[in-house]
């Protein structure tokens, strides 16, 4: 289905004993709805201030793929006011879950806290036989991408043929477009090869006056294709006084088993994790990648069992790097890049997590940068996980408009603090061969106290 098709669906009126609906009907079992409190329904009072902060609203303009109108769906199939139809389901899976309406919204709705669980629900009872088996979800998305020494592996061809040259006399011919599918739609956003290093020792000591000590977690897609930010980030901790622990038992996050329907996979790599960090030793665990840091802080709030108590307290001592190192008390670095940059809100970073101003009063400490600021920086790229493999068209047209809003400051580096961000835009700076340079924040602080040029 297009997008264009998705539109003209109607939304129906809120609940209410004035019109005649059970405004607070049971939910009962089976219903989506039914792992969700009711009140959050509640909190939503219509008034659309989300909706301008909606990126597939901004898009279409269509109510129905914007918050208030995809909690209107979900709040009817809860009360049991409508079936939930595949023409419903399109409009929550178009979704990004970017939370920019979390931020924009004066009443405290945690959509969050709405649409992962209710599409995790949906997903799980889901009993068609192209969701049953597809492959490319068992395969690629819960065997491979969570698995950073697989994804290593089965990338190796590929980053030879990138160092031959081979990969980019494909992409100009244009070959890959004979991939099919989704992947056909994975190939333009590898990266090109950069050295990552080796692994990350077990323990890096802190230079100078020890400030922290802290736990580094290492992810999967960002360890196999970002290591280079890993160590970059260890060494920006480093230099804040930072005593760093890498637990060699850690594993993915969870986000990409969560998100792909498979609540138990997710909840095995939590645990696993809750296992690996040995909370009381570390003032923090720390974290570089947006995704991952919004998905253990919400390790407390996704499994109601008996380790919720440790899973709440692992969740309150995940710190993003930016986070955690503007409260300790950044230490400047000292050399001189000169260079003018504009910087990306990664929305899980932003809008999840609530961090937007400590990477900018980081990066403002840099000698000789120039910050100009982005428009619409807190509208998604498109990126949203593994969202730009399932829809691919609002995905492109996210990446396009994010471009031309990066284009448009005339800057020479565009900063993100998010692996599928970085990918992304990347990817779409070499679609459009435009002449800007993405890195993470991490690796240009790092640059700036090793007094290396770009």
């Amino acid at each position: 289905m297009t997008i264009e098709s998705r539109n003209n669906v109607e939304t129906n009126r809120p609940g209410s004993a004035e019109n005649g609906w059970p405004a607070f009907a049971r939910v009962g079992p089976g219903n989506p709805a039914a792992g969700i409190s009711y009140e959050l329904f509640l909190r939503c009072v219509h008034c659309g201030l989300c909706t301008s902060s909606c990126p597939t609203f901004t898009e279409l303009g269509d109510e129905n793929d914007g918050p208030r109108g995809r909690i209107q769906l979900m709040r009817m199939v809860a009360d049991g006011r409508a079936e939930l139809t595949e023409r419903m389901r399109d409009h929550l899976e178009l979704c990004l879950d970017c939370r920019a309406c979390v931020t924009a919204c004066p009443s405290g709705v945690e959509y969050g806290r709405l649409i992962e669980p209710f599409r995790l629900a949906v997903k799980q009872a889901d009993t068609r036989l192209e969701e049953r088996y597809d492959w490319f979800r068992e395969i690629v998305l819960l065997r491979l991408f969570p698995y950073a020494d697989r994804l290593r592996l089965v990338l190796l061809p590929v980053r030879i043929m990138q160092r031959l040259g081979l990969f980019d006399v494909a992409e100009c011919l244009g070959l890959f477009k004979l991939i099919p599918g989704r992947l056909g739609r994975m190939v333009p956003l590898l990266p090109p090869p950069v050295r990552g290093g080796p692994r990350l020792p077990k323990f890096l000591p802190a230079v100078g006056r020890k400030r922290a000590r802290v736990a580094f977690f290492t992810g999967c897609v960002a360890d196999a294709m970002f290591r280079q930010t890993h160590w970059a980030t260890v060494r920006v901790l480093q230099q804040n006084g930072c005593d760093v622990f890498v637990p060699p038992e850690q594993c993915c996050c969870g986000a990409i088993h969560y998100h792909a329907g498979d609540g138990r996979g997710a909840r095995k790599m939590a645990d696993q994790n809750l296992v690996a960090f040995e909370l009381d030793r570390y003032d923090a665990i720390i974290v570089n990648h947006g995704g991952c840091g919004a998905m253990m802080k919400e390790y407390g709030l996704h499994w109601q069992d008996g380790l919720q108590p440790h899973r709440a307290k692992f969740a309150e001592k995940v710190k993003d790097v930016h986070e955690f190192l503007d409260e300790l008390g950044f230490v400047p670095p000292g050399g001189r890049i000169e260079a003018t940059v504009t910087y990306h809100d990664s929305c899980h970073l932003a809008h999840a997590q609530g961090v937007a101003d400590a990477p900018r009063r980081m990066i403002a400490k840099i000698p000789g940068l120039e910050i100009r600021d982005l428009p619409e920086s807190g509208i998604c790229c498109g990126s949203a996980g593994t969202y730009n493999l399932f829809e691919a068209e609002m995905a492109d047209r996210l990446a396009d408009r994010k471009l031309q809003n990066i284009l448009s400051t005339g800057a020479e580096i565009v900063l993100a603090a998010n692996a599928g961000c970085l990918l992304q835009i990347l990817a779409e700076v070499r679609k459009q061969k435009a002449s800007v340079r993405v890195m993470h924040t991490m690796d240009l602080l790092d640059l700036s106290y090793r007094n290396v040029s770009l």
